[in-house]
Order: structure tokens, then sequence, then C-alpha cells
């Protein structure tokens, strides 16, 4: 898989969580502990994608 591709997925993925984030965050009584876990798996790719994009250059 090129780093490209790679970074792609990867972003896909952060923007899925995002989406996810944002539909816990606004149900009636979101749940704390998956907003949590959601959180920091987005944080997770973030930080992967600003390693590899260090990589690259």
């Amino acid at each position: 898989m090129s780093l490209n591709t790679r970074l792609d997925a990867l972003k896909e993925r952060h923007a899925s969580l995002e989406t996810r984030i944002f539909d816990e965050d606004h149900r009636p009584q979101p749940d704390t502990e998956a907003l949590m876990r959601l959180k920091l798996e987005k944080l997770r790719l973030k930080d992967e994608i600003e390693r590899l994009r260090t990589q690259a250059d």
C-alpha cells in the first residue's frame, strides 16, 4: 500500500469517527465511555496521520 493510499484511508477513518462522535454526543443520553473511546481513537489516528506526513517529507 502506498503512503498516499494509507494516508487517505486514515483520513477517511478519522472523518468517520468525527461523524460517530457527533452522533453519539447529540443523542438524548450520550454514552460517555463510548465517546471517550471514539475520541481517543480519533486522536490516535490524527497522530498516525501526522507521523506519516512527516515521514514522507
